[in-house]
């Protein structure tokens, strides 16, 4: 995978600025971004090939409430300083809405502004999770979570969407309170109400999701049952 150019013209791509009467090399100020995608990429960072093509210039967007893509938008127009101040959005609603539709968006926007990306179903993460079990090495989980917490924007679907036991509600706590802590965004879409997402996440981590987030409702007919 290439790297891409420096942002500041300071290097040529590598993260040193090298002396040319010296020949000493000195770190770039683009090299701790550097750092953190290199760390990243052991994440799922990429956009699924049904939303590859997502645009606020064309359907399904186009055809989504205006009200809800305006929020969308005004967020992406200010990624940097929301994705720094570790602001969110949290999209709820009925199925087949344009929940993850318009969280891809945000995603794919972060993506190519070169911020760090993790995105996931719930349930695929709580499997890249469990996973780490297996693997045998004693600090695998910690590293896993560790590159969860430091990429710039976390993007989980379906938040709500598997079966709960302790273990599931202490991961998600886990998660959700790191970035908190960190103050990382997040951006998730969930099929259920606020009362019955606590009632299925618990309410300490349903509390740092509504101060990390801006919420987003939508509602309407399941838009993937007309589709011809």
């Amino acid at each position: 995978m290439s790297e891409p150019p420096c942002p500041f013209g300071a290097c040529d791509g590598t993260g040193f600025v090298v002396d040319e009467e010296t020949r000493m090399a000195t770190p770039c100020r683009c090299r701790p971004q550097r750092v953190e995608r290199r760390r990243a990429r052991v994440l799922s960072a990429v956009i699924p090939r049904r939303y590859a093509g997502v645009s606020f210039d064309r359907a399904p967007v186009t055809d989504l409430p205006e009200a809800q893509v305006r929020v969308v938008r005004r967020f992406v127009a200010n990624l940097d300083e929301n994705l720094d101040a570790g602001r969110g959005l949290w999209l709820h609603g009925t199925v087949g809405t344009g929940k993850t539709t318009l969280a891809m968006l945000v995603s794919k926007a972060a993506l190519d502004a070169g911020r760090t990306v993790a995105i996931y179903s719930l349930p695929r993460l709580l499997a890249e999770i469990r996973s780490t079990f297996e693997d045998g090495g004693g600090g695998s989980y910690t590293t896993f979570m560790d590159r969860l917490t430091e990429v710039d924007l976390l993007h989980v679907d379906d938040v709500g969407a598997e079966k709960t036991s302790e273990w599931v509600l202490e991961q998600l706590y886990a998660i959700v309170n790191a970035r908190y802590e960190e103050q990382r965004s997040v951006v998730i879409t969930t099929n259920l109400e606020n009362d019955a997402l606590t009632e299925q996440i618990t309410a300490r981590t349903v509390s740092r999701l509504e101060e990390m987030c801006t919420l987003l409702p939508l509602y309407g007919e399941d838009a993937r049952r007309f589709v011809a």
